[in-house]
């Protein structure tokens, strides 16, 4: 998808910005796994998740071409952290658009970083038919949430990973929109390396498992899951065919399983986790009987989960969607 020199070209642009996060093989977790795993930490970011990276490169390369115009795009917090936070570095406005009843703590962070924030549509997905709109009423470029500057941007973790790692056996990515598990699976054919990449979805937002399985983009009536990394009904097409070109397997875990993986990462690791995050973790228990003893890698994508749901999750009960 992108070239060595395309990498090394975003890897400039993230690093001007912010300096490599962390990758640890934690001892704790690997008792609990029965596996070495190593978790990639993106909730070590300025915004606290992956996404700043491909914000960052397409901002810059959009600077660099011209198009200085304000930008909108829609999101359930992360990517719309990333897109206002690197839209400053260079001067062009953001507008960013969620889902009413979107997380409150991602909106507030969201507005600190300067973004015009509106809220509307019942999930992600029609918040994006609603930025769309919104770009052409009002003359602004709409960015979407899935694009070559994008991945490339966030191929740079899956890089950092690999080369601290080294050739790991297994790679769990949860997966959204799809910028992140591409990003990896590109990081990897370029490095040449020979490791499974496995995507990661909630039971309540399984449509990339549903067009994994049909061989064909499937959407679904609805996204309800509390890791709204994942909360996507309706799979991006030119996402799918390099998922289901690159991917080894997706993997469904529930609401309860994911809660779990938050506790652990915080009692293993004394970190956050997002669902979206726990959940590589969630997936790796799952499958932890064919992965004892080898070597994995773990996304944690973002730390951005709010107050209260984090609170239910360590009292041992499952957030609620």
């Amino acid at each position: 998808m992108y070239t060595a020199d395309e990498l090394e070209a975003a890897s400039r642009i993230v690093y001007a910005a912010m300096p490599p996060t962390p990758q640890y093989a934690w001892p704790l977790l690997k008792e609990v796994t029965g596996c070495e795993a190593w978790v990639k930490h993106e909730n070590h970011t300025p915004t606290g998740a992956f996404k700043v990276r491909g914000g960052l490169v397409h901002m810059r390369m959009r600077k660099d071409r011209g198009e200085v115009n304000g930008v909108v795009t829609a999101t359930r917090g992360n990517h719309g952290q990333s897109i206002p936070f690197a839209a400053a570095r260079v001067g062009i406005r953001a507008t960013i658009v969620c889902p009413l009843g979107n997380s409150p703590e991602k909106n507030e962070a969201m507005r600190a970083w300067g973004a015009e924030l509106i809220e509307t549509g019942h999930d992600f997905d029609a918040a994006r038919e609603a930025a769309m709109e919104i770009a052409r009423e009002r003359g602004l470029d709409f960015i979407p949430s899935f694009g070559k500057e994008l991945v490339m941007g966030v191929a740079t973790y899956a890089h950092e990973l690999f080369r601290a790692a080294g050739e790991l056996d297994t790679v769990y990515v949860p997966v959204g929109m799809g910028s992140g598990i591409v990003g990896t699976i590109a990081a990897r054919d370029l490095l040449g390396l020979r490791t499974k990449v496995v995507g990661v979805v909630a039971e309540g937002a399984n449509a990339v498992a549903l067009s994994f399985a049909a061989g064909k983009p499937v959407s679904t009536n609805a996204a309800t899951t509390f890791a709204d990394g994942m909360a996507v009904r309706v799979v991006n097409p030119e996402a799918f065919a390099l998922i289901r070109q690159g991917a080894d397997r997706i993997v469904t875990v529930s609401e309860d399983e994911i809660a779990e993986a938050v506790r652990l990462f915080f009692r293993c690791c004394h970190t956050i986790a997002e669902g979206a995050g726990a959940a590589p973790l969630a997936a790796l228990l799952r499958e932890r009987d064919q992965m004892k003893g080898k070597r994995v890698g773990l996304v944690l994508s973002g730390g951005n989960i709010d107050m209260p749901k984090f609170a239910r999750a360590l009292e041992g009960k499952t957030p609620e969607a």
